[in-house]
């Protein structure tokens, strides 16, 4: 069920790995706006605000691109990367085209949260049930209950967790001294 460090987009990890050495440089530059580094096709530009920001609200931390990317390689290190792509596959079906719903959400369903699905997340019967029940006729909404669970989920549970750990601290420490 689990796949770790490997089941983490490369381009993410990648991301993770930069922002930590990019905080760490701005410790040794004596200008601290918005610094950036050429990395392939895109840029990485941080304010070294930044990370203070995300410990404002979860909301802030997902918003944020470099944040979402900090946070999931935390969760992929908690074995609970599951909860934010099921999240963002809800927020990415919710913009989807009325007539490609039906085929997106049984992958959503088949997924995360029908019967031996590969990557489960963890939902009450209850909000099982009416998710089931929504997708005989899939509509944009149909997840909604289900991703309001696994959203306050990770607010009340993992972004605690990430605004202790180690990779969180480490980062924000960087931001507040450089």
């Amino acid at each position: 069920m689990c796949r770790g460090l490997d089941s983490l987009p490369t381009t993410c990890l990648e991301r993770a790995k930069e922002l930590k050495a990019l905080f760490g440089s701005l410790l040794q530059k004596s200008d601290h706006g918005i610094t950036g580094k050429e990395k392939k096709n895109d840029k990485l530009k941080l304010n070294v605000d930044e990370p203070l920001r995300w410990k404002e609200s979860f909301e802030k931390l997902l918003s944020s691109q470099n944040g979402l990317c900090l946070f999931r390689a935390f969760l992929v290190s908690e074995f609970s990367e599951e909860n934010i792509v099921f999240y963002l596959a809800c927020e990415d079906y919710q913009a989807t085209k009325p007539s490609k719903q039906p085929t997106k959400a049984k992958k959503i369903y088949d997924e995360f949260i029908g019967c031996d699905a590969p990557r489960e997340v963890n939902l009450d019967h209850v909000t099982k049930a009416i998710t089931k029940e929504n997708m005989e006729h899939p509509r944009q909404s149909c997840f909604d209950l289900a991703q309001a669970k696994i959203y306050t989920l990770m607010e009340k549970d993992c972004y605690p967790r990430f605004l202790k750990s180690s990779m969180y601290l480490e980062v924000s420490r960087k931001a507040k001294t450089g």
